[in-house]
This record gives structure tokens, sequence and C-alpha cells, in this order.
């Protein structure tokens, strides 16, 4: 799983999502991509998550590139521990993600399986995403 080698301060504060995505919003290195339309979370997991279902899909053909990186560590406290004394221990690692974000490109693969290979990863995502093109952010 992706995770920081290294952190500044090892609890973070939710923070708030709102607004749009302007860094990170254009194709820079393929010619497909699939977009966040809405907020969210997406943990590492749902990174290597969908990163496995476009490899499967693509078959070892073209190059891919994921454009998130989770840097946002989530805190959690123990069940049944009773109100109080301190907020919880890291558990897992996010990267916190706008609309308009791009979550990844691939570039050396015809349109139908680039199509096809980015539609499954989006169904391994919490939030809803599209599909773009260099030809259509023209």
């Amino acid at each position: 799983m992706l995770s920081p080698k290294k952190v500044k301060h090892r609890k973070q504060f939710k923070g708030q999502r709102r607004g749009l995505a302007y860094r990170g919003s254009t194709l820079v290195f393929g010619t497909y991509a699939l977009k966040a339309i809405e907020c969210g979370w997406m943990t590492a997991q749902q990174i290597e998550a969908a990163r496995i279902a476009i490899n499967r899909t693509v078959k070892r053909g073209g190059q891919m590139w994921i454009r998130v990186f989770p840097d946002k560590p989530i805190t959690k406290k123990a069940a049944e521990t009773r109100m109080g004394k301190g907020k919880g221990t890291p558990e897992l690692w996010v990267a916190s993600i706008l609309p308009g974000r791009i979550l990844y490109e691939i570039d050396g693969v015809d349109e139908a399986l680039a199509k096809k290979a980015l539609i499954l990863a989006g169904n391994k995502l919490p939030f809803a995403t599209k599909i773009i093109s260099l030809e259509t952010t023209l």
C-alpha cells in the first residue's frame, strides 16, 4: 500500500473538502484519464484496487500514471473507548480528492480498451468519476 515514508505531524485535522481542484486537473502524461466529479477521500487500498483493475484490463499494454498519493493520516479510536483521552492512533492513509482532479492516466492503448479499464477503476472508488480524453479536452 502507498504511504509516506516520513511526515512532519503524525496526526492531522480532517479538513474541509470544498471548491474545485485547479492543480492536477488537466491531462499531462497520457491520452485518456479518469477524472473525479465529486469530492471525497481515496484510501491507499482504493488507489491500489483501481490500479490493479486497470492493469488487468490492459494486460500490460500501454502505460499508466497514478496522479494521486495518500498523504493524509486518518485516526481511529479503539472500539468501546470512553470519550476523552485524546485523539486515536493513525490507522490509514487517504488522498483528499476535489472535483476536477485527474486520478489515473493511460496511454498506448486503443480507446475502447482504455474506456473499459477506466470504467472498472471508477467502480472501485467511493465518488463519481468520468472518463476524459485528449481530444475532448482540447
